[in-house]
């Protein structure tokens, strides 16, 4: 099993977010679950939850796998191998995480080290799969927001990311608010986290 410096120390902050929004019997869907830590955590702490890890990096998969099998978590589906930046008709999702069948689609710091193809992906899989009365997109991350990046720590980490990948680096706010509002969402709350990083909570 991987860990991460980042999973553990912002893995609780997430989780109270969570609690807020997750309800018995919520089918949530995590996009690029890395490791598991995260998942992990969330599913032992929400326990009348199912969740269902995926992952486009075979290490990571096999990451998550150990676990769910190390900590018998009932509520933890086999994780998926999942490209988010592939049409979503490429996606093996089992039967009961089809259209319109989840309350959340998750994703923990994907946003700011993908493609934009992939960002894309991940707003249109949400309006395919959310429920039409409360489903949730819910992306937490590093943003820059009108424009405008801080603090210096993260204007520096912006730029350490574009000079690996041009298409790397802190995107903005209503950027996302644009693309939600294309595939039927909104942005119903934004909620600042340690670190400088932001969960953003995106309602049908």
């Amino acid at each position: 099993m991987l860990r991460t410096s980042a999973a553990a120390r912002n893995k609780e902050p997430i989780l109270e977010v969570l609690k807020k929004h997750i309800r018995d019997g919520d089918k949530i869907l995590e996009i690029a679950s890395g490791c598991g830590e995260h998942i992990h955590h969330f599913a032992q702490s929400i326990p009348n939850a199912t969740f269902q890890p995926s992952e486009a990096d075979a290490r990571l998969l096999h990451s998550i796998v150990g676990y769910i099998d190390n900590h018998q978590l009932p509520n933890v589906r086999v994780p998926l191998f999942i490209d988010v930046a592939k049409k979503f008709d490429q996606w093996a999702l089992p039967e009961d995480y089809g259209p319109k069948n989840l309350n959340v689609v998750l994703n923990i710091n994907m946003i700011h080290i993908c493609s934009q193809s992939a960002i894309e992906g991940l707003f249109e899989a949400a309006d395919i799969l959310l429920n039409d009365q409360n489903g949730l997109l819910i992306t937490y991350g590093p943003y820059s927001d009108n424009g405008v990046i801080s603090p210096q720590s993260n204007i520096d980490f912006d730029e350490g990311l574009r000079s690996q990948n041009p298409e790397w680096g802190l995107k903005d706010v209503q950027y996302l608010v644009k693309l939600a509002q294309e595939v039927n969402l909104h942005l119903a709350e934004k909620v600042c986290m340690p670190k400088n990083n932001a969960i953003l909570i995106f309602s049908r």
